[in-house]
């Protein structure tokens, strides 16, 4: 297991307390890549007497107020670096750089130490790190899982601690899935924020310089040290002023996917992981809502299978009719497919994402985050050679349509599966939300860094996950609120009563039905009665759904029934139930209150 990833917050105060120079920290990579440099991580590093050189200038003549002083990164090695090989995965391919990517030349004036160029799927095509002639890149997490492409490289140097923060480039998920699989923070800007000219293009109207770190709070300081526009590139785009000031996390709104939307491949502790994401995300944010995702998808489809794959041609046509033996089969398949389309096929496709993307910016009228999977499954090396252009594209499910919707993004662990695979979420908004996102991301993780291992031979998938909820109120058998348990796939299996610890109140609503809250009392407080309740089986990705519907102050808790189980059921927070809400805990239950009330 590697060392956990150095965030740039430990490295400034280590520089500032005196503990620590640029010079010392450039012998501390050093080592750290001694033994490793010819790995499947890195395809070139920069010289160590030119590493030395750049920290000892650094630490006798740099301003330590500069905002990256004395940080080492990594790029991915489809972007230029002056004086450097660029190969875009592809030997044949490699040319030396007369000068720097603009957004390279950004963080070195900012006063970051260059490491090295690293390892992607060919030329940017994949989601894998299993397409590269220079090895396929294993996650940090071992059990020959995938490190996630095509920027493997850069994830895996961040996440084994060997630079503090890395470049990658984002098209269709390729700085959100190796995130994801390494444990790590994947800031997706919006389009145009961080300058794309320097970078070998994948489909240029989409390409996007991404952000790996060890916390939010890194990446962002990178995407403000990046950004900015250059005449060198006629899609960048300044973050509007208004926008660079983020919104608190209680003043947004939720997004959560429709159940019938998720898919998980069946892979039940993912389904697990993205419930308890969504849970603990409902405490930082307003009551979220049901979103579907159809627009989403099919957006996403027109990357791969719509006439986008055609622009991949643009930059290498030529070079693949000239060197088809320099490009791995994999690669060259998926980069052919581009030849079935024509121009008529491109304004079709055009004035169709058009369509989309109208549709998909209602939503943003009701929502301003939306929460995905980052992704729905993981894959060993070896699942992936069986089919890697199929499981692929099982990889981009959540990933591939942020860009043609011209969306922003930031990836963020969500803990580890019972077999230890990693789990993530990405956060989702309009262009410009970027910095609103990359708060509400830093709000949801605490820092810690993932300390799990992969099994290496991991049970066989389980059927998907269902839990036992409890409902109280008007999602009883017969109010008002039933029917949505029923079409997130709920099933009826008992009713129950719970310990007697609890108190049942009514609180008013604007329709006069009441919302009923159920609190568990305290132990010096009044005396508790039992309640009575239904027992729900629902599929696991249904929960999500089910929860976006549910206002606050109600969330998941744990209940005690009378029989001494503990179930998850709807809580009520103390704070709602003072007055002018009604106790009618004496009644024993919603329905017997409703009775009683009718009655009278």
């Amino acid at each position: 297991m590697p060392e956990p990833a150095e965030s740039m917050s430990e490295l400034r105060s280590a520089y500032r307390d005196g503990g620590l120079t640029p010079a010392a920290q450039a012998e501390r990579v050093l080592d750290g890549l001694a033994g490793r440099a010819d790995g499947p991580v890195w395809i070139s590093t920069v010289p160590a007497d030119r590493l030395r050189a750049r920290a000892e200038s650094l630490t006798r003549h740099g301003d330590p107020a500069l905002p990256l002083y004395g940080i080492p990164f990594a790029v991915k090695d489809n972007i230029d670096v002056a004086g450097m090989i660029t190969t875009a995965g592809c030997p044949d391919f490699g040319y030396r750089a007369a000068e720097d990517a603009p957004v390279v030349r950004r963080l070195l004036d900012a006063g970051a130490m260059l490491v090295g160029k690293t390892n992607l799927d060919q030329f940017a095509t994949g989601l894998t790190g299993a397409r590269s002639p220079y090895g396929s890149g294993e996650s940090v997490f071992g059990g020959g899982l995938i490190s996630g492409g095509s920027s493997s490289g850069s994830a895996v140097a961040v996440a084994a601690g060997q630079v503090s923060f890395a470049l990658g480039t984002d098209t269709a998920g390729s700085g959100r899935v190796p995130a994801a699989l390494n444990g790590i923070v994947g800031l997706k800007p919006t389009r145009g924020l961080l300058s794309a000219a320097g970078v070998v293009p994948a489909c240029r109207s989409l390409d996007c310089v991404s952000v790996f770190a060890a916390d939010v709070a890194g990446a962002v300081e990178v995407l403000h040290a990046a950004r900015g526009v250059t005449a060198a590139d006629p899609w960048g785009r300044p973050l509007p002023e208004e926008r660079v000031v983020a919104r608190m996390p209680g003043t947004l709104r939720l997004g959560v996917p429709r159940a019938e939307d998720l898919e998980f491949f069946g892979d039940a502790g993912q389904e697990a992981r993205f419930v308890a994401g969504v849970q603990r995300l409902r405490t930082f944010v307003g009551t979220p809502r049901s979103v579907p995702l159809g627009d989403f998808f099919e957006a996403g489809d027109l990357l791969y299978r719509g006439p986008w794959v055609a622009e991949r041609l643009v930059a290498l046509d030529g070079f693949l009719r000239s060197h088809p033996e320099s490009v791995l089969a994999v690669t060259r398949a998926v980069l052919e497919t581009g030849r079935r389309y024509d121009a008529i096929d491109a304004f079709r496709g055009q004035h169709r994402l058009r369509e989309l993307r109208a549709q998909v910016d209602t939503l943003w009228q009701d929502i301003d985050v939306l929460v995905v999977p980052t992704v729905g499954t993981t894959f060993t090396l070896d699942e992936i050679a069986e089919d890697p252009i199929g499981r692929n594209a099982m990889l981009g499910r959540y990933t591939q349509f942020a860009n043609l919707l011209d969306l922003a993004a930031v990836t963020v662990p969500n803990g580890f599966t019972s077999t230890g695979r990693p789990a993530s979420l990405t956060l989702i908004g309009p262009a410009f939300s970027d910095t609103t996102l990359a708060r509400l991301a830093a709000t949801l993780t605490d820092g810690s860094a993932p300390t799990r291992t992969v099994e290496v031979n991991p049970p066989p998938a389980q059927r998907p996950v269902e839990l036992l909820i409890a409902v109280v109120g008007r999602h009883l058998t017969g109010e008002s609120r039933n029917g949505e348990l029923v079409g997130h796939g709920g099933a009826l299996v008992d009713t129950a009563r719970t310990a007697p610890l609890y108190r049942l109140f009514r609180m008013d609503t604007p329709d006069g039905e009441g919302l009923p809250g159920l609190v568990r009392v305290a132990p010096d407080g009044p005396a508790g009665h039992p309640i009575e309740v239904e027992l729900w089986r629902l599929p696991g990705a249904a929960v999500g759904g089910l929860l976006a519907g549910v206002p606050t102050p109600l969330s998941l808790g744990w209940i005690r029934l009378d029989d001494g189980r503990d179930v998850l059921g709807f809580l009520c927070e103390a704070y709602a139930v003072g007055p002018p809400a009604e106790d009618i805990s004496a009644t024993g239950g919603w329905r017997a209150y409703r009775r009683a009330a009718t009655r009278r």
